[in-house]
């Protein structure tokens, strides 16, 4: 989970090699949803990372207003499948994993626009600073899980029962470059995980259409503690 190997394909930058097997591809984001449309919020970035060397890279992570829809940019464990009704997504959510890891650790470097765009019920928040997120969590599923955003069918980690370990860090507020995060994962569950997801964003409504088009969240060198 170091972002470091990227490829680009039909315009879409997507954060694994090109030569990655279907089972290898971990990560995905919106990006193939909006490629046609000459966008990707979701990028490699080559010379703001948190560890230097040779070939070492980061997520640089945006959020976007596109035509008449606003995006919030985003990274997680699992497959985008389709774009649905123009402004809407399938996403399949979460890949196998059968550890159960103490905590996750990283860093990141947040830079929050002011929300510019906001849909009911959350248009009081118009005009206040954005807030983003970095959550993990770690179920019992028997196969990834699969949401229509147009249906708001989103999952409610702290209630689902199929959710057996979860960690979370709210992203409020500016930081001074890359600030060294570790998220607790606390379990409600003694089975072994069968699946895990990440999600990271820099608009933490962004699923709502709420957020603001100059959110900006830098990821990197990310891990599991045991």
């Amino acid at each position: 989970m170091d972002f470091d190997r990227w490829s680009k394909s039909g315009g879409v930058w997507s954060p694994y090699p090109s030569d990655a097997p279907e089972g290898r591809r971990t990560w995905d984001s919106a990006n193939r949803g909006l490629s046609v449309l000459g966008v990707n919020p979701t990028t490699p970035e080559y010379s703001h990372v948190a560890v230097s060397g040779d070939g070492k890279a980061a997520a640089r992570i945006e959020s976007r207003k596109v035509l008449w829809a606003f995006v919030g940019g985003n990274l997680f464990t699992g497959r985008f499948e389709r774009v649905v009704k123009t402004s809407g997504a399938e996403i399949s959510f979460g890949v196998p994993f059968r550890s159960r890891p103490r905590s996750m650790s990283g860093y990141y470097h947040y830079l929050p626009g002011v929300i510019d765009y906001a849909k009911a019920p959350y248009e009081s928040l118009k005009g206040s600073r954005d807030k983003g997120f970095i959550e993990v969590f770690l179920t019992d599923w028997s196969s990834p899980r699969r949401i229509d955003s147009t249906k708001a069918d989103f999952i409610d980690v702290p209630n689902d029962p199929h959710v057996i370990g979860w960690g979370r860090l709210e992203l409020e507020g500016a930081t001074d470059g890359y600030v060294r995060f570790d998220i607790p994962i606390e379990y409600s569950s003694s089975k072994t995980p069968s699946y895990i997801v990440v999600i990271m964003t820099p608009s933490g409504l962004g699923e709502h259409f709420t957020g603001s088009s100059h959110s900006v969240l830098y990821a990197d060198e990310f891990r599991f503690n045991y």
